[in-house]
């Protein structure tokens, strides 16, 4: 028996019957990325049911020099979950992992395992009159375990804040097998490093997030959303200063939507309808929240503030939301905007960030730029306005190759935006990681001292390069 056999014997007997499989059809729809860019091969597949079950198996995998790439929903944007090509490596997936622990509905505080998927959280604490304040269009599949290991952010982070300010414990399995154990979380704890946002954001390189405890707030007694049509993104940022000064901590989003993108999105929804009458160069999608005791002025506060928009010359139009039906209706225009460029064609896109004050003057710069020297493309960008991260995606021309563009025009545009990103001082992941896509332009672009810094890290708690090899690092 080889050493290979004996290995996949021992995790057998480790995990029990349900816990491994080499089974093809069982691996088959985790070994590609949600985007469809990378497809790679595994061992086989690990789904332990309890973190004393990960531990054992990590024990072992350290013992027998096998790779692990950990997996979530398998709903990342960088291929930070898929496995390379060569075969060796385990792909453990955390799936099975997806128990509360603990609900405390008076301090508002949740205990979860890994697995525990966003909507079901959603769900969970909505039963409670609470809510878990991050939300992203992959909820019903996207777990804990793979929003904190990269850090994801969403449509809340303007009040709330990403992953990172959300997790106030942390449980982690590390390279050796050890486990990393700080969920009891503590207002004030001075003892040295925060650990855990070490783990936090490092992609599976440094540790596998198994349990974490988790920042509620209370329900929203009403929301209204606005859409507004608006004559560049420059307004659009007018326009936010202009809410955040009306509605302060009541503005929980501020999105905006190129009239190219809206248009993309009405012909991919067959039912959809746009909210304004007429055409706009860029939309706001604004949300304003309300607790109990601010509901009834909720209303008036929306209706004044942007009464005072009109009056000042910040919108063109806008229409308030009239029922929860009707707010949920402008936010899916929004959501759908990514499925919709996909419909499309072929695109290769970007989740980067710079200053929220330099964003406009950013996108006004790259899109003419990157159209003018690719004739054929169509370059857009929407998202998150309040927090300086836009979503920039390059369609490529109608007609070509998929896979050779990718691997050459579409290579090259990717390299000039990430230069450009740099250049305006900005970042070239906001809120999706780095994984295997973009590894390669961290490398060629990040601080040497940052990278170095990395890297020693990574040395000091993964020494053989076992966890999640080939990403991030």
């Amino acid at each position: 028996m080889t050493n290979l056999e004996t290995f996949l014997d021992n995790a057998s007997e480790t995990l029990g019957p349900k816990g491994l499989s080499t089974d093809p059809a069982d691996l088959e729809p985790w070994l590609t990325d949600w985007r469809g860019r990378f497809t790679g091969r595994a061992l086989a597949l690990a789904s332990p049911a309890s973190t004393e079950e990960v531990s054992k198996l990590v024990k072992l995998c350290a013992q027998q020099g096998v790779a692990i790439v950990p997996q979530g929903g398998n709903s990342g944007m960088v291929g930070g979950a898929t496995p390379d090509q060569s075969g060796t490596a385990l792909l453990l997936s955390l799936r099975r992992m997806n128990a509360v622990r603990e609900l405390d509905v008076e301090s508002r505080k949740i205990t979860c395992e890994a697995g525990l998927v966003l909507q079901n959280l959603h769900d969970l604490a909505a039963s409670h009159n609470l809510r878990f304040p991050l939300t992203l269009g992959g909820k019903g599949s996207a777990t804990v375990g793979g929003l904190i290991s990269t850090n994801a952010g969403g449509s809340q982070v303007l009040r709330h804040g990403s992953m990172r300010a959300l997790v106030l414990g942390l449980e982690a399995v590390l390279a050796d097998g050890s486990v990393f154990s700080m969920l009891t979380p503590l207002k004030k704890d001075n003892r040295g490093f925060d650990l855990k946002q070490l783990l936090i954001g490092s992609e599976g390189t440094l540790g596998i997030v198994t349990a974490a405890t988790l920042q509620l707030s209370p329900a929203v007694a009403e929301r209204t959303v606005i859409w507004a049509g608006v004559d560049s993104l420059s307004a659009a940022r007018t326009l936010l200063l202009h809410c955040e000064k009306h509605a302060g901590q009541q503005l929980e989003g501020f999105e905006v939507v190129p009239q190219r993108c809206l248009d993309a999105v009405l012909d991919y929804l067959p039912d959809a309808r746009a909210p304004l009458g007429d055409s706009h160069e860029w939309h706001a999608l604004i949300e304003v929240v309300a607790d109990a005791a601010q509901a009834p002025a909720l209303q008036d506060l929306c209706e004044g503030m942007m009464a005072s928009a009109f009056q000042q010359g910040l919108v063109s139009d806008a229409v308030i939301s009239a029922s929860e039906a009707q707010a949920e209706a402008m936010w899916l225009l929004r959501e759908s905007i990514a499925p919709a460029e996909r419909a499309k064609g072929t695109a290769v896109q970007h989740d980067i960030s710079v200053a929220v004050e330099k964003m406009p003057e950013f996108v006004e710069a790259i899109v003419p730029g990157i159209e003018s020297a690719w004739p054929g493309t169509e370059a857009v960008a929407f998202g998150h306005l309040g927090d300086g991260n836009v979503h920039f995606h390059v369609l490529a021309p109608q007609g070509i190759d998929e896979a050779a563009w990718h691997a050459g025009d579409g290579k090259a545009i990717s390299s000039q935006v990430y230069d450009m990103v740099v250049a305006w001082g900005g970042s070239i992941s906001a809120e999706h990681g780095i994984g295997q896509l973009k590894r390669d332009e961290l490398l060629r672009l990040g601080d040497p001292v940052s990278l170095a810094m990395m890297a020693q890290v990574k040395k000091a708690l993964d020494p053989a390069g076992l966890l999640n090899p080939g990403k991030l690092i």
